[in-house]
């Protein structure tokens, strides 16, 4: 068999075998390509949210306790030798990641006091910080650095930030003292120091700027009669001698991870290497970091993400090798009597095999490598594919030559007759198949799946449902399509009767396979998508049940009406939270204490006129809306956890829960998974109707206030908040005067965007993108190939009519009848195994993580069913369309002298 007679056969059918090289090129190519557009979209999303972050929280963090020396070496060279060995005792993973690292030494806070402090009657005190590299970080304003030579009896020369110098009424040769005080805040041991120069910072944003307490800020008093605190520059000899004298002081390094060092491919292995440095710390030192919050959110997401990428990855390609299966079927089936005409002509049984797999060698590989490098241009690390794109190149080679050893040896028999008890080797095959893919359900369900693995199971589950579906199909649509023959066939005219007598007795079994799975992607794709953002919207509600809130530590009671006077609002209605209060059973807390729990007092008739005004559906509890002042015990809400263990101690009807100070006795009125403004996981609260708390010396305080209006205006809101704080403060009910911190304003539009940008909702988005259009449009591939399946048997049909006077548009209206039963059971069926796929695969799939911990729900949609319907008009006029070009392509006496089937 010469090559030359591959290549000529070859160009002789070369539109089949361009079909399977496209086919295959596609294969490869989404193989080796999409990881690729996967990990780019992973790490932008990854770098997105480490950006929105504060640089301060990708800092790794040592520091010993403030206490004297103990270390015969110097304080500077004890810190600068552990500074080196800490970065390599971390783990690889963390330590490859690192791109900033700073150490410091800086004395305990001591009372400063001089002439210009004195001026403007200032308390201050001050810590006295050594700090490798800060000169060139900054640049000097006036005076001079503190020099590095110690010299006895030389006050201690320290630089401070000019604009903290300037608050403070200090300059260049300012003259301080430093030390101890005594119980009346007077100093009694300060020895004489000296402010040599001012610096300003090159760049405020430098990460040298982040240690605390800060170079550049000023710590404000924390109460009446509190100092000012803030950290002045010396050189290192100096601290070193104040470290040996017996000054309490403190060794701190930090290590600053970098964004772009951060690989989205192996946030497990730093988690894990985070987890490793908590465990295994020097002993003395404390180490302080926050990275790993946002990155096992980021992990949460991407696991997911990976997990349902899975899914639709395997029924797109479940889809493509159905499609090559088809158009090697085709393609063989074409050539059938070239074959036949090979064994006649004394060729083995294997001689036929043999000449096809020639010719796809010529063309497969080529084709697989064409596809493989167009993957590689694609942006975004590689992942190890190689391997499955050379098995998906060996599979496609053998599809021809195995199509050619499935054709029959003899001539072929009629196609178009559906026999009523099928075959015992097909029925075996299909009651196989049902019984396996519900096999692989329930195991999924029962076992459930670890998120962010390719799971065999999980991916075989979904083809397996989409096949066994379209078995199911195969085998009931005949029979409607029986009776509506039989019934036209009462009727005027042959078009109807034809054409669902054709309908009846079409062999198309593979084909609506292929269209099954395509469509079933793609519904897939739509539903979970809608189902992921109706519950973004459920969790914007349950993190702000209005338009607005505004959360801090304690209102005054006029900030509600100062609140309903600004423009665009038009309610207002209070909340109190307070977390892990005591819950025991009676009303001074000494008897049977239960546990601890959260508390959340609402106005049940404010927040549901907040909600309603806010356009948010939320159901409140009766108990809760329709409370009122009275005798007994208060109606309370509380989590099935909560309920379980006042039942245990039989308080179902009175129990005691504190809320700032005071006991309020409730009682069980209702149970609730969750209610709006706690956390998604929270397991045990209570929640209290404000509006029948019984009167009390003192009353409750709201800490969060909901606000409905439109347009809100959040700066308003936020300085709103803060006067109402500082008002609650200026009424004397603060001890000690301790500072408020300032109010957050979240409104739910933000935290509703927020939810649906950044993270791994690129990556998800890419997702469901990408199923639902590839799944439609191979699904409209698939169409085609199951109308050209019988393509030929009606070509003989229409022409054969057309001789016996049909009209051009009796044969439209033929076509239509015959064509949409088909199109209309595959596309249904698709749609059908889309919509029940994610309500067997939600529970086990992880997109909580895209909700804020809100499970995400995956309901009917009445938008799918129009999508359906318009799909299917689509994809009839799409069938329509390649039979009637088709058969433009053949001439009548062409397919009059043809066989049955080439």
């Amino acid at each position: 068999m010469s090559v030359g007679a591959a290549v000529r056969r070859v160009r002789a059918y070369g539109g089949q075998f361009l079909l399977l090289a496209v086919l295959t090129l596609v294969v490869t190519l989404l193989i080796s390509g999409v990881p690729r557009l996967v990990n780019r979209l992973a790490e932008q999303g990854l770098r997105a949210q480490l950006n929105s972050e504060p640089a301060a929280r990708r800092d790794i963090s040592y520091s010993t306790s403030i206490e004297p020396a103990t270390s015969r070496r110097t304080a500077m060279g004890d810190a600068a030798e552990r500074f080196d060995a800490l970065a390599a005792e971390m783990p690889p993973p963390v330590r490859s990641a690192v791109t900033e690292r700073w150490y410091s030494v800086q004395t305990a806070e001591a009372r400063v006091v001089g002439p210009d402090l004195a001026a403007r009657n200032l308390l201050v005190d001050m810590s006295l910080r050594a700090m490798p590299d800060i000169q060139g970080a900054s640049t000097l304003v006036e005076g001079t650095w503190p020099s590095e030579t110690y010299v006895p009896d030389r006050p201690i020369e320290v630089a401070l930030d000019v604009d903290v110098a300037r608050k403070l009424n200090l300059r260049a040769g300012s003259q301080l003292r430093i030390g101890r005080t005594d119980d009346k805040g007077r100093l009694i041991d300060g020895v004489p120091l000296v402010v040599t120069g001012l610096f300003r910072p090159v760049d405020r944003a430098n990460g040298i700027w982040d240690g605390l307490p800060q170079l550049l800020r000023i710590i404000e008093p924390q109460g009446d009669g509190q100092p000012f605190v803030i950290v002045g520059v010396v050189a290192q000899s100096p601290l070193n001698k104040r470290a040996a004298e017996g000054w309490p002081i403190q060794s701190n390094w930090r290590y600053r991870l970098g964004v772009d060092r951060i690989d989205a491919r192996e946030l497990d292995q730093m988690i894990d290497g985070l987890q490793v440095m908590q465990r295994n710390l020097p002993t003395g030192l404390t180490l302080t970091q926050g990275v790993d919050v946002p990155l096992r959110a980021f992990a949460a997401q991407i696991d997911a993400v990976r997990t349902l990428l899975a899914v639709i990855a395997a029924g797109v390609l479940a889809t493509l090798a159905g499609l090559i299966v088809l158009a090697a079927s085709f393609a063989i089936r074409r050539r059938r009597s070239e074959f036949a005409l090979l064994r006649a002509r004394g060729g083995g049984a294997t001689a036929g095999a043999r000449r096809s797999l020639a010719e796809s060698v010529l063309v497969v590989p080529v084709a697989a490598v064409v596809g493989w490098w167009l993957g590689t241009l694609f942006p975004g690390a590689p992942d190890p594919t190689t391997p499955y794109v050379i098995g998906v190149t060996v599979l496609v080679t053998l599809a021809l030559p195995l199509a050619t050893l499935a054709v029959p040896a003899g001539g072929a028999g009629r196609r178009d007759l559906i026999r009523v008890r099928p075959s015992a080797r097909r029925l075996t095959v299909e009651v196989s198949l049902l019984l396996l893919a519900g096999l692989a359900a329930v195991l999924l369900r029962r076992r459930g799946l670890t998120l962010g693995e390719v799971d065999p199971l999980l991916v075989s589950v979904p083809v397996l449902l989409a096949i066994a579906a379209a078995v199911l199909a195969l085998r009931a649509y005949p029979w409607p399509l029986l009776l509506v023959s039989r019934l036209a066939a009462r009727t005027r005219g042959s078009v109807a009767f034809l054409g669902t007598a054709r309908a009846g007795r079409a062999a198309v079994a593979a084909p609506l396979v292929v269209v099954v799975l395509a469509i079933g992607t793609a519904a897939f794709c739509a539903v979970v998508a809608a189902g992921i953002d109706a519950s973004r919207e459920r969790a914007a509600a349950q993190i702000v049940p209005a338009d607005a809130v505004i959360r801090g530590e304690r209102f005054a009671p006029d900030t509600i009406d100062e609140l309903g006077r600004l423009p665009g609002v038009r309610a207002v209605t209070r909340v109190l939270y307070e977390d892990d209060e005591r819950l025991a059973s009676d009303e001074v807390g000494t008897d049977a204490f239960i546990g601890q729990t959260d508390v959340l007092l609402v106005d049940g008739s404010g927040l549901d006129k907040v909600a309603r005004d806010s356009q948010v559906d939320l159901s409140i509890p009766a108990a809760l809306r329709t409370a009122a002042p009275g005798p007994g015990p208060l109606p309370a809400i509380v989590s099935p956890a909560v309920a379980a263990d006042l039942a245990k101690a039989k308080l179902d009807d009175s129990a005691f829960i504190s809320v700032q100070g005071e006991r309020y006795e409730f009682r069980v009125a209702g149970t609730a998974d969750g209610f709006p403004m706690l956390a998604a996981n929270a397991s045990r609260f209570v929640i209290l109707p404000w509006q029948a708390l019984p009167t009390r010396t003192t009353t409750p305080v709201p800490t969060s206030l909901l606000i409905a209006g439109d347009p809100l205006d959040a700066e308003a809101l936020r300085v709103a908040g803060d006067q109402g704080q500082e008002r609650y403060q200026r009424d004397g009910t603060v001890t000690g005067r301790e500072r408020m911190i300032g109010v957050t304003v979240d409104t739910r539009a933000e935290v509703r965007r927020d939810l649906g940008e950044g993270g791994a909702n690129g990556v998800l988005a890419f997702g469901f993108v990408a199923g639902a259009i590839g799944g439609t449009v191979l699904g409209l591939l698939a169409i085609a190939f199951t109308v050209l399946a019988g393509a030929r048997a009606r070509g003989q049909v229409l022409s054969r009519l057309r001789t016996l006077g049909l009209s051009r548009r009796q044969w439209r209206g033929l076509l239509l009848v015959e064509l949409t039963p088909l199109v209309a059971v595959s596309v249904l069926t698709g749609a059908l195994v889309g919509a029940v796929l994610p309500l067997l695969l939600n529970p086990v799939l992880g997109l909580s993580a895209f909700t804020s911990g809100v499970p995400v729900r995956v309901a009917f949609e009445p938008s799918l069913v129009a999508a359906v319907l318009a799909l299917g008009a689509v994809a009839l006029g799409f069938a329509v369309a390649v039979e009637a070009l088709n058969n433009r392509r053949l001439r009548l006496g062409e397919v009059l002298r043809l066989g049955e089937e080439s």
